[in-house]
């Protein structure tokens, strides 16, 4: 399963200069992550974002953002967001922001 590579490159500007920033492909996609836990992803042409369970309902009441469902299961604390939730650098850039600080609040890997 392809992903948007030009999205990849997009999240990749954002995050490339962090430490502890690695990317894996998993899901069909890629994944970013810092310190050992996800912080987002693509698969197809969606971004995925990790923002927790406490933010999980705000997270779904922003514009494009819908519930992941990548495996029949939902995956609580996870977002997708549809390319027009992401394609102002500004919104790109606000989504990813998200994924990070949760990221960031775990204990590294």
């Amino acid at each position: 399963m392809a992903y948007d590579e030009t999205l990849a490159g997009r999240v990749r500007a954002e995050l490339i200069e962090r430490d502890g920033y690695v990317e894996k492909k998993m899901f069909g996609g890629i994944c970013y992550l810092l310190h050992g836990n996800m912080a987002c992803g693509i698969v197809r042409d969606l971004l995925i974002v990790r923002v927790g369970p406490q933010k999980y309902g705000a997270a779904l009441e922003l514009p494009h953002a819908g519930v992941f469902d990548f495996t029949g299961r939902p995956m609580t604390g996870w977002v997708q967001v549809a390319p027009p939730g992401c394609a102002a650098d500004a919104e790109l850039r606000a989504w990813v922001a998200r994924g990070v600080a949760y990221a960031l609040s775990l204990p590294p890997k």
